[in-house]
């Protein structure tokens, strides 16, 4: 059974992922209303039954500033699936910047990329170029519709065409 509920503002724009208790929850209460149901799937009570939330979406609007996914170490790691972007190993993971920070390298979405300590000790304060390695996937800042359905760790079909990404074959 699915546990988690895509949660959309008033103008239906992808907010956040919450569970099916906060769900209920906020429907019960008059805050969001059923968008889409699990179908063949009931929450029951004593006397009565009600649709299982698959998507929400609150009645009022809320303003939230510009939202975009926060930069941070674990978001980075996230993002290159906790691989290492040289070598594709998966333990003993850091951050590198791929124009080093000495070069005028930034820590911005398109410059950090998840490295094991071997790689990043390699590479040194190099260019991937430079240090004749190549990268198995470009840095990127990811919208914050795809990086929901990554963080969430599960993808529903039927979430689909509320974040604005297609249907996979």
């Amino acid at each position: 059974m699915n546990n988690r509920v895509l949660m959309l503002n008033a103008d239906f724009t992808p907010m956040m992922i919450c569970s099916i208790e906060r769900a209920i929850v906020l429907i019960f209460l008059g805050k969001s209303e059923l968008v889409h149901e699990e179908k063949g799937k009931y929450l029951r009570t004593v006397d009565k039954t009600f649709p299982m939330p698959l998507v929400i979406r609150l009645i009022k609007y809320i303003h939230i500033p510009y939202k975009t996914v926060s930069l941070t170490r674990l978001n980075v790691f996230k993002r290159d699936s906790f691989t290492c972007q040289y070598c594709d190993r998966k333990d003993h993971l850091t951050l590198d910047h791929v124009v080093p920070k000495s070069k005028g390298g930034r820590s911005t979405w398109d410059n950090l990329v998840t490295a094991c300590s071997r790689c990043n000790s390699q590479k040194g304060d190099r260019t991937p170029t430079e240090a004749k390695m190549r990268l198995n996937n470009m840095p990127f800042r990811p919208s914050y519709a795809s990086f929901l359905l990554n963080f969430s760790g599960f993808v529903c079909e039927e979430w689909l065409p509320y974040l604005k990404i297609k249907k996979r074959a």
